[in-house]
């Protein structure tokens, strides 16, 4: 009888744990994004920078990437999964597999009082960062991306780049429609910066809502490009964290991908370090923080990347590729703080977006 009770009471305990586990919602959610990074370019990155802050990170989970109309992902269809929890054709944006409009995790952060923010080394009006702000049946369609941007999302800090979207051709801009986006943002509160000595010199006491684009495109590759992912996202998480009702913000290392389309190993090495560098920032104040929770995965494997050779004591790799395009196979998660556990093991991109959901609402 007493073995009885003694099991009944550990079962107890562990129902009680799991229980108190799922009930625990974080104040501040940081969604990062590796574009491109599969298994074999995080160990590429181990092998070049020794130790990753992705190892800090135990909870560990891998996630299918398929769209609604094709196996093998693109960005934007991915990205969509993520900010929505539902799946969508190729190339869309923010919308469903039927062309409905679907609510992001950010949109729905802003709605219940959180602040929010987006870091890219891209145009933000890119495929990934535009699946958390915008809604268009094209990726490729970033003048109105832009519009969506300016004039309906409420983020409260943008980094990256791509003022040329915001601009019109007569100010070195790419708009045909004369407007000038950047004064409409403006007009909205918001500060606009576009070098990097005004990132760095900037005094964030002042500033109410922040756009900052370093680039008329894209930036360089790294580490060619100021201010860096993890500058950028350091700024960030000082700026979102002073609000007492939490924050959602989406980091993107969006050059990763890019590195793999050019089948360039050497620079999936430089991508993947400046992109764990920034990786480190926000783990770092997760740790201090104790109530926030960060999730790191990517959108698609670029390249077919393996690893054939390399050196440990020399950190270098040599990588053979399959494609210049995505693959179809299955991507890392992790996760750490508090809902953590619910990203362990097997699952599909659609289950970012569906917790973040889940954890957002009070």
């Amino acid at each position: 009888m007493k073995k009885i009770k003694l099991l009944f009471f550990i079962l107890l305990i562990f129902a009680l744990n799991l229980y108190a586990q799922q009930l625990i919602k974080p104040k501040n959610i940081i969604l990062m994004i590796g574009d491109g990074m599969g298994l074999a370019q995080i160990s590429a990155g181990k092998t070049y920078k020794g130790l990753l802050n992705l190892e800090r990170m135990k909870v560990v989970g891998l996630l299918t990437t398929y769209s609604c109309d094709r196996y093998v992902t693109d960005s934007g269809a991915s990205a969509t999964a993520m900010s929505t929890g539902y799946k969508t054709k190729n190339v869309a944006i923010g919308v469903d597999c039927n062309g409905e409009r679907r609510k992001t995790v950010l949109e729905y952060a802003n709605e219940i009082g959180k602040s929010t923010g987006v870091v890219v080394v891209c145009a933000i009006t890119h495929a990934t960062p535009a699946a958390f702000v915008a809604h268009v049946p094209n990726r490729n369609m970033q003048i109105e991306i832009a519009e969506q941007i300016a004039k309906e999302a409420n983020t409260d800090i943008y980094l990256g780049a791509g003022w040329g979207w915001f601009l019109p051709k007569s100010e070195g801009g790419r708009r045909t429609d004369g407007q000038n986006l950047i004064d409409t943002l403006k007009k909205r509160g918001y500060v606009y910066i576009s070098k990097p000595e005004e990132f760095y010199n900037l005094d964030m006491s002042k500033v109410n809502k922040l756009i900052g684009l370093f680039a008329e495109n894209h930036p360089p590759y790294a580490p060619d490009r100021k201010p860096t992912l993890a500058e950028m996202t350091r700024k960030a998480i000082e700026f979102l964290s002073k609000d007492k009702d939490g924050f959602f913000l989406m980091v993107e290392g969006s050059q990763i991908d890019w590195a793999g389309h050019d089948n360039n190993s050497e620079q999936i090495l430089r991508e993947v370090a400046d992109f764990d560098d920034a990786v480190g920032v926000a783990l770092d104040f997760a740790q201090r923080d104790g109530n926030t929770l960060v999730v790191v995965t990517a959108d698609h494997e670029t390249g077919g990347y393996a690893l054939v050779d390399g050196s440990v004591n020399d950190k270098k790799v040599e990588g053979k590729f399959v494609t210049k395009d995505h693959t179809g196979v299955m991507v890392p998660v992790f996760a750490f703080g508090p809902g953590a556990e619910a990203f362990a093991g097997f699952g599909d991109n659609t289950l970012i977006g569906k917790k973040i959901f889940e954890y957002l609402k009070k």
